[in-house]
């Protein structure tokens, strides 16, 4: 099995990257650790940004900034300045198409994301099928800026644990344990 593969960062082009970093922070308790480009620095328009970025020529790279989420991943702000900006993707559409933040308390974490100014899609749902369980439940939020944003909790183990090769993150710390104490 290959080891030393995690996930470092999400990056997430937003409109306002401070802005952007208040709705993280009041939603999530995210802390800023450090500015790779500020909002005073002058955009990167170069050939060599349109090139390795993969943007449009009428695009440039503006402020970027490395959040920490209280636990996980960091989440990497990203400001672009220019005409062809589209807005942000459907669930719908090609790509990656959502941020799913794991919660110990989904509806505390929604009423802080809509103080923040998120809009929930719908009232929290069960998870079902292979992710079932007591109190296993999702819900699907626009941010203030229109991304999709899912908050989840699975304070009961999932059933696809009993037979998958192995665990995705979890809350609980010994997986292994439970699948010795279910003879299936």
């Amino acid at each position: 099995m290959t080891r030393g593969i995690r996930i470092d960062h999400v990056g997430v082009t937003v409109p306002d990257i401070d802005a952007a970093t208040a709705f993280f922070a009041a939603a999530f308790d995210a802390v800023v650790l450090y500015d790779v480009r500020r909002t005073t620095d002058v955009p990167n328009g170069t050939p060599e940004a349109h090139r390795y970025l993969g943007i449009p020529d009428t695009m440039a790279q503006g402020a970027i900034r490395m959040l920490a989420l209280p636990e996980g991943p960091g989440l990497e702000l990203f400001e672009y300045r220019g005409p062809d900006q589209r807005a942000a993707a459907h669930p719908s559409d090609l790509g990656w198409q959502h941020l799913a933040l794991y919660v110990d308390d989904l509806d505390e974490a929604l009423l802080r994301l809509e103080a923040a100014g998120a809009v929930r899609n719908s009232d929290p749902r069960p998870l079902r099928g292979e992710e079932a369980g007591e109190g296993n439940r999702f819900v699907y939020t626009r941010t203030p800026w229109g991304s999709t944003l899912e908050l989840v909790t699975y304070p009961t183990p999932q059933p696809y644990l009993l037979h998958a090769p192995r665990a995705k993150w979890a809350p609980w710390p010994d997986v292994d344990r439970l699948r010795q104490l279910d003879p299936a």
